[in-house]
């Protein structure tokens, strides 16, 4: 684990063998060779289970709400009381303006995206009319990088991102950080080995 300018941490999880099969005879790749043993079984993997769910940390509900008190507030005050109606309706249109746009459309969208990691995968859901998600394999994971801006130091919550070959998966903001990147790191360990014990694979699955 190396720390670069007290903003990001990275862990880099190195490629495992496992040890070959006793009494199995291999491939020149490493795999076993079939009807070896009969009656013997492949050993199966665990069930699947889900560890945590996650949204964005919940300070960035704390302007929203503030909006819609505030909105709330002054309009029961100001609407219906000024001496134009004109000026009644602009202040209500401004009103319900505010509410949607500055209440709960945020609000929405952070109900929207969430996380689940389960004991193999990282599932990331996002989407509110159009549900998109997106998965990744634990098994897979070379990488696992977190990091924070002053702001979510105070707040004990970042941006966690898993590597996958190229490709990166964004866990953005979420709380608890140093508790969940080493969960990820353990699960990523465990669910990749898991999977070279019941493949039967002794050189790895390649990450």
């Amino acid at each position: 684990m190396r720390r670069t300018r007290n903003t990001q941490e990275t862990t880099v999880l190195p490629a495992k063998a496992s040890p070959p099969l006793v009494g199995a005879e291999s491939t020149p790749w490493g795999l076993p060779r079939g009807g070896e043993q009969e009656g013997a079984q492949a050993p199966q993997l665990a069930p699947e289970e889900i560890v945590v769910r996650v949204r964005r940390h919940g300070r960035h509900l704390t302007l929203p709400v503030a909006v819609l008190f505030i909105v709330a507030a002054a309009g029961g005050f100001f609407i219906g009381t000024l001496p134009e109606l004109w000026m009644n309706v602009g202040a209500a249109a401004l009103g319900v303006f505010l509410v949607v746009f500055a209440g709960i459309g945020p609000i929405l969208g952070w109900l929207a995206r969430r996380v689940v990691v389960t004991t193999r995968r990282v599932i990331v859901h996002h989407g509110f009319f159009v549900r998109h998600r997106t998965e990744v394999s634990l098994a897979r994971v070379r990488e696992v990088r977190s990091k924070q801006n002053p702001i979510q130091r105070l707040w004990r919550s970042g941006d966690i991102d898993l590597y996958v070959g190229a490709d990166v998966t964004r866990i953005p903001d979420a709380p608890g950080l140093n508790t969940l990147h080493a969960a990820l790191q353990e699960l990523s360990e465990r669910s990749y080995d898991e999977q070279i014990r019941a493949s039967g694979f002794a050189g790895g699955l390649g990450r």
